[in-house]
């Protein structure tokens, strides 16, 4: 699957986005190496703390049906009634990654105006905590 085919799946989860608080609506496709695609959106709280970021919710919707070895994720969000800019994930989200991914783990962020930008794993959490650090 390529980069844009993704990326346009990322937008149709975005619009599943519960976000009454923040108005910041973000969506995940999720690339499995076995080529099944996950989708996942940002989920909000009132109390904010339980809410999930949609890169997440496709990670756990993935782990949650036996799903471990990834390929890629696309990501795009932005402010509701306004054009999709560039999104990269939070930390929490790259944590989440490094439990799952490699290095070369490719993250893809689109924007409404067609623009894509790739980069990997490594390259947005170097040196991070993995499950190879606790061996």
């Amino acid at each position: 699957m390529d980069n844009k085919e993704l990326v346009k799946l990322a937008f149709e989860a975005k619009e599943k986005s519960y976000s009454p608080y923040s108005h910041f609506q973000v969506g995940a496709a999720l690339l499995a190496k076995n080529g099944q695609v996950y989708q996942g959106c940002n989920i909000e709280s009132a109390s904010y703390t339980p809410t999930n970021c949609a890169e997440r919710t496709a990670f756990f919707k993935a782990v949650s049906e036996g799903v471990t070895a990834f390929e890629a994720i696309a990501v795009v969000g932005g402010k509701r009634g306004e054009k999709a800019e560039l999104c990269y994930p939070c930390g929490v989200c790259r944590q989440v990654m490094a439990e799952f991914c490699d290095s070369d783990f490719r993250i893809i962020m689109g924007a409404e105006d067609g623009s894509i930008h790739e980069t990997s794993l490594e390259e947005i959490l170097p040196h991070r905590f993995g499950p190879a650090d606790l061996a």
